[in-house]
């Protein structure tokens, strides 16, 4: 009988207990993988990674602020009078709370949103919608009275929910006045305030450069709680960016230190395995819907700490490339020790070389972490630590 393998990359959800503040995240991380494999019979190998969401790392942090803290960092940095919220995402879990926070902090907000879509493809409005008003995005400023008069209410396409109403709702129900305005380009805030918090992600840099080459004083969420407010919990790097709400009042921060733990339970894994892993602690995904059009990513990154390990980018060959290029003429098992040759014998960089022209070109972190988010869920699966074994296996490996 052959041993050759016949299997290639595996995702497994590993159940965990519900964790709490104050646990010790890597010893159980490290007894949930083991555990894992001894009721089905898998043994871990070299190379394998696991995989952490960030939620729980945050929850074991105990890295929680109020929305009071919220307020008041606002007020300290942006004066407490009116405020311009610009870019938010459309989000009652991620950005809803925060929103609430801020509007707490300030006598007036103008929130002014994107459109067609937020930042993440969450659509107040279509393309043929615009068409058909003659707006264009690029340039039109609209009021919230004119969005009305030519576009009506628009109801998110998943949610059902109005976040124009919505967040004019929230903000007003925190004692602050609010104004609307639809306009995709940064410097119209400054027509109505010059304090500015820009809620947009992965544009951020250059919004904020715009803005303070104009001398405004602007923040970004990544600068609202990056350092704690009366023992809050905070996040240096990230600020709200990436937090979740977790009560009515309070949100759950981005976990913070994650290299550290991620390098402890590798460390961990070697010392009980003998095995030496990768571990990296994973977010959102990042990938986007063909249908509601939303790309996934609303964390600020897909990973906040991995191990050295999971650095760079794959290297691969396109195996059809090569059956359909290099090696047209040959067929059956010439074809496949061909093939297994040129895999032995490839580039350690293949940028530029054909035989690699359609493998993914993204990091490696980015694309396990997306495969965890996909296996984890966001929901009720229980799996908050995700084994990927195989990864970097490639059509050699097990021969």
């Amino acid at each position: 009988m052959s041993t050759e393998r016949r299997v290639g990359t595996v995702s497994r959800g590993i159940r965990c207990p519900i964790f709490r503040e104050g646990d010790d995240l890597a010893s159980q991380v490290v007894d949930s993988v083991l555990e894992a494999a001894e009721a089905e019979g898998f043994e871990i190998r070299d190379k394998d990674v696991v995989c952490i969401t960030e939620s729980v790392v945050a929850r074991c942090q105990g890295n929680y602020a109020s929305i009071d803290a919220v307020a008041e960092d606002v007020r300290a940095k942006l004066g407490g009078d009116t405020i311009g919220i610009i870019w938010p995402i459309l989000s009652r879990n991620r950005f809803a709370i925060c929103l609430r926070g801020m509007a707490m902090g300030a006598k007036k907000v103008v929130l002014m949103l994107s459109y067609p879509s937020d930042e993440v493809g969450n659509a107040l409005l279509t393309l043929d919608q615009l068409d058909e008003a003659g707006v264009n995005p690029y340039s039109d400023v609209l009021t919230l009275e004119k969005y009305r008069e030519l576009f009506g209410e628009n109801r998110h396409q998943f949610t059902g929910v109005d976040y124009v109403q919505y967040y004019g709702d929230l903000i007003r129900e925190m004692g602050a006045e609010a104004e609307i305005i639809f306009a995709n380009h940064a410097e119209e805030i400054l027509n109505y305030t010059n304090n500015v918090i820009a809620c947009d992600i992965h544009t951020r840099a250059r919004t904020k450069r715009i803005l303070r080459s104009k001398g405004a004083n602007v923040y970004g969420m990544d600068e609202i709680l990056n350092a704690p407010v009366n023992g809050s919990g905070f996040n240096e790097k990230y600020g709200l960016l990436g937090s979740n709400k977790a009560t009515e009042d309070s949100i759950k921060l981005f976990p913070r230190e994650c290299k550290l733990l991620v390098n402890q339970i590798q460390t961990m894994m070697k010392e009980k395995t003998g095995k030496h892993v990768e571990v990296m602690v994973y977010g959102d995904g990042a990938f986007k819907d063909p249908v509601g059009k939303i790309w996934e990513l609303a964390d600020p990154v897909v990973s906040p700490g991995y191990t050295a390990g999971l650095e760079g980018t794959p290297n691969e060959l396109k195996l059809k490339y090569l059956a359909d290029n290099d090696y047209s003429n040959l067929s059956g098992d010439e074809l496949k020790v061909a093939i297994l040759k040129a895999i032995e014998e490839k580039e350690s960089d293949l940028v530029g070389n054909m035989a690699s022209e359609g493998t993914t070109p993204r990091r490696l972190t980015d694309l396990i972490g997306s495969l965890c988010d996909l296996t984890s869920g966001s929901g009720d699966k229980g799996t908050p630590v995700v084994l990927v074994q195989g990864y970097f296996d490639n059509y050699t490996t097990g021969k």
